[in-house]
């Protein structure tokens, strides 16, 4: 069974089929997805639709391009009572990102630093945003002893050095669409190069849409196609990608047996 590791289906770009994408998705053979709410719109919205569907999971957090509108004090107590909640199994998406100019540089390593930190004290994994910011975000990384909690690096684009040394803090390597596209040189180096038990699968939907289908609108239903990428430059059966990644994500977000059923009561 596959497991998108990665998703925002409360987007308005699903208003009009919801229900539909997520039938879609469980038909494909995804027993599990984690949606992510990162600002102060998509937290609610994330954690209702972990609320009515047992397999959908939520991860909570605030975005870098959303870090000038936080509250610090005031969201970060938010986002801690969230974590009590059972269906909640990570901080994120937080980090860096140096590309879109609509957080300072200097307010979003303040945030990043201070949710890296509320990790730690709640014992949860965090899910990374990295974009154009790679040496900054493996320094706060390491400054802040991230590797205590571990957690994901989402959709990853960065080298095999950046990938290795966050490997070496106990993160995860999560590939999305871009690794089945044409041109994706470096991210299949990379992904050829984790190890089988650090690989993680994802869609962001509704972004990134892998091959064939780039351009369009992405849902988790194909998550499918990144697995069979992922299977074709790893040499192994699309039905063992599955499986391996499926047990990489339910060990970072501690979805063992044991809090399944605790979830399930």
């Amino acid at each position: 069974m596959l497991f998108d590791t990665h998703a925002h289906l409360d987007s308005p770009k699903f208003d009009n089929d919801r229900e539909d994408v997520i039938a879609r998705a469980q038909e494909a053979g995804v027993s599990t997805i984690v949606n992510i709410g990162f600002n102060r719109e998509t937290i609610p919205t994330t954690m209702a639709l972990a609320e009515r569907y047992p397999f959908i999971y939520a991860a909570v957090g605030w975005h870098p391009t959303d870090a000038v509108d936080m509250r610090l004090e005031e969201d970060l107590a938010w986002i801690e009572r969230l974590c009590a909640h059972p269906k909640v199994v990570a901080i994120g998406e937080i980090g860096l990102d140096y590309y879109w100019d609509t957080s300072p540089k200097e307010v979003q390593q303040v945030v990043f630093r201070e949710q890296i930190r509320l990790a730690k004290r709640l014992n949860k994994p965090i899910v990374i945003h990295n974009r154009d910011a790679h040496e900054d975000v493996v320094r706060l990384l390491r400054e802040e002893g991230a590797s205590e909690v571990g957690g994901i690096m989402h959709c990853f684009s960065g080298s095999w050095e950046t990938a290795r040394q966050c490997l070496d803090m106990n993160f995860y390597i999560s590939f999305g669409g871009p690794v089945t596209f044409k041109n994706a040189r470096v991210p299949k180096e990379v992904l050829d190069k984790v190890p089988l038990d650090r690989l993680l699968l994802e869609t962001d939907a509704p972004y990134l849409a892998p091959h064939p289908l780039r351009g369009k609108r992405n849902e988790s239903a194909f998550v499918s196609l990144v697995a069979d990428a992922a299977a074709e430059i790893k040499g192994l059966t699309r039905e063992k990608i599955e499986e391996l990644t499926s047990l990489n994500a339910r060990a970072c977000f501690g979805l063992g047996e044991k809090a399944l059923s605790s979830v399930e009561k």
